[in-house]
């Protein structure tokens, strides 16, 4: 998917991914794979009848209806008690992952590990991009009627994510009214001012317990944006902000999730290898390579 945002490049990360071993290195981990072909994105039939819509949400039917066929996918592959490892593409694609992931395990917990809160909607968002909005438009109490936002209609009648269901970690770069809304909300949110004041370690257990003091054997969402990590180590993304995680703070974040032994489910977006040089768009495919291979069980004993 790359509708969710203005640049070109972010729909040719699952390939690169791909190319670069990650079902080789699963296999090792001791995995067995099913590599699902990318979904037809371009291929999509828009209906004629759609109408209009005036709120300020780029390219919604295009999104809505791509992630739509996500969220299928995913609800059908956990309901096979399989583990979908989903490879964008931008962000927006969470919209499709949450939807079926609440449709098939609505008890689930969501680890949101980036530098942004992804909280707006089309009503709260300044740019328009959809990759802002996949928490938003799934959030108890800020989702909008879906069923004005044309593409979106499948989501009218789906779950919703309960606030105290989802965590925060490494943002950095939050708009005012997300701001407002995680604290009138009360969500638990992990910025890197906690991560620089408790460190990476606690943070992680404060945030795992809790989604999982209540229920030790809560099945877990990882959602996982590259541009949580500092841009010196993972430049070919498209909203890079300084002052990101760190290499062992990044794989500690995963290492931490799959330790639990709750990890159901996880996604992995963002790369996007033409905003960078040769050399800074391979370090940002490795990177990613490296951190699905830690939240997948590769530990270091």
């Amino acid at each position: 998917m790359t509708y969710g945002q203005p640049f070109v490049g972010t729909d040719s990360g699952p390939e690169l991914l791909r190319q670069a071993g990650l079902r080789k290195m699963l296999s090792a981990l001791g995995w067995r794979v099913e590599d699902v072909p990318d979904l037809e994105f371009e291929a999509l039939q828009l209906s004629e009848k759609s109408g209009t819509f005036e709120g300020n949400a780029k390219n919604h039917k295009l999104v809505g209806a791509g992630c739509e066929m996500l969220a299928n996918a995913v609800e059908k592959t956990l309901k096979q008690k399989r583990f979908p490892l989903i490879l964008g593409g931008d962000h927006s694609i969470g919209m499709g992952s949450l939807a079926g992931i609440l449709r098939a395990q609505p008890e689930t917990g969501v680890i949101w590990i980036d530098a942004h809160a992804d909280l707006n909607t089309p009503a709260l968002s300044e740019s328009g991009n959809m990759h802002g909005m996949p928490v938003g438009m799934l959030m108890e109490g800020v989702a909008p009627d879906h069923r004005q936002i044309p593409g979106l209609e499948w989501l009218a009648d789906g779950p919703r994510l309960s606030p105290d269901s989802i965590v925060y970690v490494g943002l950095r770069d939050v708009d005012p009214a997300e701001r407002r809304l995680i604290q009138s909300l009360d969500i638990a949110a992990y910025t890197m001012h906690e991560i620089d004041r408790y460190g990476i370690g606690q943070v992680m257990e404060m945030a795992l317990d809790h989604l999982c003091a209540k229920n030790p054997n809560r099945p877990l969402h990882l959602s996982y944006d590259i541009d949580a990590v500092d841009p010196v180590l993972a430049p070919a993304t498209g909203t890079t902000v300084r002052g990101g995680l760190t290499f062992r703070e990044a794989h500690y974040v995963a290492e931490a999730v799959a330790y639990t032994g709750n990890l159901a489910s996880a996604e992995i977006v963002e790369l996007n290898p033409s905003l960078s040089c040769g050399e800074g768009a391979e370090a940002t495919v490795e990177l990613g390579l490296q951190l699905i291979t830690s939240f997948m069980g590769k530990s270091i004993i």
